[in-house]
């Protein structure tokens, strides 16, 4: 049998995004093994859809914790054991600092053509927003390499979507998420397969 990668995913919310990876696994495109999911809440679906999956679950609240130091090193020591070799980012909206044991990839996908639109606070519907407001003719989604600042790591892949006349940020954010869920599996698909390749 052919080894899959181990991935870790943090998320805060919905689990749309694990929800979709979850898909592309059960479809044979998703060449991963889900080793742990984190949600910095606790009243999340995410947790719920991460436990339906039979995934190892955690809730680690950053405000249960003095500083967002303290906060992923806790994160750090609940996946240590878990040996993942890519760390993904999924609705995560808490800073992230990678564990000093990692080696791998750590990856997220942001819901605008990065750089614009990027940066602290700049998530879901206040992305959109922003892209309407800007008057930008197109939008999309960007997955890049996480390093210490918010949405500044190196671009791995972007998908573009057309920003339409009658667009509002329901229809921008509906188009937009489309495009994430072609794209965030692929590319996880084809860090999974370096990995193991080599």
């Amino acid at each position: 049998m052919t080894r899959r990668a181990r991935v870790a995913v943090l998320l805060s919310g919905s689990g749309r995004t694990l929800e979709n990876f979850l898909r592309h696994q059960a479809r044979g495109e998703l060449p991963v093994e889900f080793v742990g999911v984190v949600s910095s809440r606790g009243d999340v679906r995410g947790v719920t859809v991460a436990h339906e999956a039979g995934l190892p679950v955690t809730v680690i609240r950053r405000r249960d914790h003095p500083d967002p130091a303290a906060h992923n090193q806790a994160i750090a020591d609940w996946l240590e054991p878990r040996d993942p070799e890519i760390i993904a980012l999924a609705g995560y909206l808490c800073y992230f600092i990678r564990p000093a044991w990692f080696t791998g990839p750590v990856v997220n996908i942001h819901p605008a053509l990065l750089p614009r639109h990027g940066g602290q606070g700049m998530y879901g519907d206040r992305v959109h927003r922003a892209v309407l407001a800007a008057g930008d003719r197109e939008s999309g989604c960007t997955v890049h390499h996480v390093d210490d600042r918010y949405d500044h790591g190196a671009i791995i892949a972007q998908q573009r979507v057309p920003v339409r006349p009658d667009d509002d940020v329901d229809t921008l954010a509906g188009r937009v998420f489309a495009a994430e869920c072609e794209l965030y599996p692929r590319i996880l698909a084809e860090l999974a397969r370096e990995i193991t390749a080599t």
